[in-house]
């Protein structure tokens, strides 16, 4: 864990509000100007009130809600803790047992529920939940106010089934480095259950386990094992890549009875490569004498490895934490991602056939042109054959394309322009035989990545347009039949404009305006069964902050979203809007019905700007 002697840890990142000198740029460096101030962004609505009289704020991430059972639910209280200063100190541990009060022991959802509150001054922190080292929830508090705040977390935990129902005493970890001090006062006071959904009697076994297939794709895995690191610790179970060089390892052994396995991969970034998708290259920054600006350029990878040879990659959703480029955008409507950061699979069956000898092998994890510091650590989910102590597999093809990458760069002194499009794709074929039949499996990773940047206002002024196209595809075939096929498109649009305006007198104008974008579409088969899924979910913020002597003395953010999920048998649609903490207006549409695509004012899509 790198060591701080100010509170830098993590996903902190006030808007880069400094005094405007030529030569100290804006570069959207994370500085803290509130650190030694009285006055911090999150307090200003509410400095002449008496706290004591106005309820907490509840924040929230915009997400559709998970699809439940009519059955009642068995509730599993984990852990409750205060989270003070518990920066550099071990994981707040639980011993862990599968409820035993429960009626039923059959569960075809499980859901994990975090509940916080914190009232004062403190930066956002990330978090990790593991049970058994096994990853559950990667996530950020939000930052709280003087009046105090709460939030929620819900996670459908069901394709951990088998870790979570284990008859044996287990340890939940929760692992979130807070610093508290006299100035830093707020503590997180968090509350973790569970909860177990029986399976509906009146729904055919086939919704419980979809374990009639042939091939036994479709079902859950029947193993998990933890790809982090190892109890005790003074810090969380995640790897810290901390440059490009630097590789997380982990060794492990699986059972001789694998049939399919599928690595689920944890991906969160911080300090220097926080804004990653912003970071200029190393030549602006050596032409112009800069120091403590983050570097390497805007394009990053996460590479995956088994002993030694690329499995597959992660070209990652850029998550925007709740005090990111500036934090009054993300209240109380947090950035998409902010409060479940997304997962990552890997499908590793075709090179079963290269582990399944009972021996120890290697999974390693790096970040092209990685800054410090990357957290990453991953689950290893595998389905056993119940009728054979041992299965049979060889891989026959793997091919990885190295990275494909055009740069240009046009700039004089501290303005100019800069683009970078990048290019690349992993596949594996392979077979495995066990009592299911011989399956023979390909995978396939398509990847494309385009940034624009335009640095201006002698690189007080930054633009930032970026498009991530990630897709994965995975068929599994049988000789006479296929078992398995699954496609996965997705699109990670990012658009952020910032700026830092002298206005005389000490006074500063620090404005920003920021697109995400977490676009997806999905199609599953197995045996029989189809299942097709779309995801659109757009979110625009436009923020504002006037400084004064290093001292914000006024400010305002507001937040547009529009989030559209349609699946088979569920649809959900919200479109909702806030500003300076209250919702303007707040839409929702949970059922399935024409003419309910989500749509947004075009002049939000793209925030024009010039350099001035």
């Amino acid at each position: 864990m790198a060591s701080f002697h100010v509170p830098l840890f993590l996903c902190i990142s006030l808007f880069l509000l400094h005094q405007t000198q030529p030569i100290n740029a804006n570069l959207h460096k994370t500085k803290t100007l509130f650190r030694n101030s009285n006055l911090y962004p999150s307090e200003l609505p509410t400095l002449h009130l008496n706290t004591t009289q106005i309820p907490p704020t509840r924040y929230f991430e915009v997400t559709k809600p998970i699809e439940i059972p009519k059955t009642n639910p068995c509730s599993h209280h984990i852990l409750q803790h205060d989270f003070a200063f518990t920066y550099g100190k071990p994981p707040v541990l639980a011993n862990y047992t599968p409820p035993s009060h429960c009626s039923s022991k059959k569960f075809s959802k499980i859901v994990l529920e975090w509940n916080a509150t914190c009232k004062g001054r403190q930066f956002d922190r990330i978090f990790g939940v593991w049970l058994g080292g096994v990853e559950l929830l990667r996530s950020c508090t939000a930052e709280p106010k003087a009046t105090g705040i709460v939030w929620s977390v819900k996670k459908d935990l069901t394709r951990y089934h088998s870790l979570l129902v284990k008859n044996e005493t287990q340890t939940f970890a929760v692992y979130l480095g807070n610093l508290v001090d006299s100035t830093y006062t707020g503590v997180y006071h968090v509350d973790i259950n569970l909860y177990f959904y029986p399976v509906d009697v009146d729904i055919n076994d086939h919704e419980y386990g979809s374990d009639v297939l042939a091939s036994g794709y479709g079902s859950k895995a029947d193993l998990i094992l933890p790809i982090s690191r190892n109890l005790p610790l003074n810090d969380g179970l995640w790897f810290e890549i901390e440059n490009s060089t630097d590789i997380g390892v982990k060794e492990f052994v699986i059972p001789q009875n694998v049939y399919r396995a599928v690595l689920e991969v944890y991906v969160s970034f911080h300090e220097n490569d926080e804004f990653w998708y912003s970071n200029v290259p190393n030549d602006y920054i050596a032409a112009n004498n800069l120091t403590d600006t983050p570097g390497n350029g805007p394009f990053r990878e996460v590479v995956v490895s088994l002993d030694g040879e690329v499995v597959g990659a992660v070209w990652p959703f850029t998550v925007v934490f709740t005090g990111g480029i500036n934090p009054l955008l993300w209240r109380p409507i947090t950035a998409i991602g902010s409060f479940d950061l997304p997962t990552y699979d890997i499908e590793i069956t075709p090179f079963l056939g290269n582990i399944l000898d009972g021996k120890t092998h290697k999974f390693g994890f790096s970040v092209t042109n990685a800054l410090n510091v990357w957290y990453i650590d991953a689950n290893l989910h595998l389905w056993l054959d119940g009728r054979s102590a041992k299965t049979e597999g060889k891989l026959l093809k793997h091919s990885s394309v190295p990275l494909q990458v055009y740069l240009e760069s046009n700039f004089k002194g501290l303005d100019g322009t800069f683009l970078t499009n990048v290019n690349r794709s992993i596949s594996s074929l392979g077979w495995v035989e066990s009592s299911h039949g011989k399956i023979t499996t390909h995978f396939i990773q398509d990847f494309a990545y385009s940034n624009s940047m335009v640095m201006g206002n002698s690189g007080n002024l930054q633009i930032v347009n970026q498009t991530i196209h990630f897709d994965d595809t995975v068929s599994a075939e049988m000789q006479s039949s296929n078992a398995y096929f699954m496609k996965s498109f997705k699109v990670f649009p990012l658009y952020m404009y910032s700026n830092t305006e002298d206005k005389g007198n000490g006074t500063s104008l620090s404005l920003a305006n920021v697109t995400l974008g977490f676009n997806e579409k999905n199609s599953e088969s197995a045996g029989s069964g189809f299942s097709e899924s779309s995801l659109k979910n757009l979110q625009n913020g436009q923020g504002v902050m006037f400084v004064k002597n290093n001292l914000v003395i006024s400010g305002l953010g507001s937040t547009q979203q529009v989030y559209h999920y349609h699946g088979d048998n569920f649809c959900y649609f919200r479109n909702i809007s806030s500003s300076n903490y209250t919702i303007l207006y707040d839409k929702v549409i949970n059922k399935c019905e024409k003419g309910t695509e989500p749509h947004l004012d075009p002049s939000l899509l793209k925030i024009k700007a010039s350099a001035s």
